[in-house]
């Protein structure tokens, strides 16, 4: 190993999942007022939340550039009783871009 440079491997983290969703849910989220985001059993919610762990869940209100964003701490995914996926979601972590009233 002479002449070798060990570099340590970086920390892995969970995947952040990303999700866009309406003022109306948004401004809930942020207020406390919701504590679960749902999504439909479809196939395309099944490839990416089934079998996968999140660490966290970046929330966007629309896709402009400076649209409000808020990072929040993921605490698991199940099924409902409807037969839909459960978002659980913890602490707000940080927002950007985002103060309560503005449309």
């Amino acid at each position: 190993m002479k002449g070798r440079t060990l570099i340590p491997r970086a920390k892995t983290r969970r995947p952040v999942l990303h999700l866009t969703l309406h003022r109306e849910f948004f401004d809930a989220i942020a207020e406390g007022r919701k504590k679960t985001e749902y999504r439909e059993d479809k196939a395309y919610w099944r490839a990416r939340l089934v079998g996968r762990e999140y660490e966290e869940i970046v929330f966007r209100n629309g896709y402009a550039p400076r649209a409000p964003l808020m990072r929040v701490q993921c605490l698991g995914i199940r099924k409902d009783k409807l037969g839909r996926f459960a978002i659980r979601l913890g602490k707000i972590l940080q927002t950007k871009n985002y103060r309560h009233g503005d449309r």
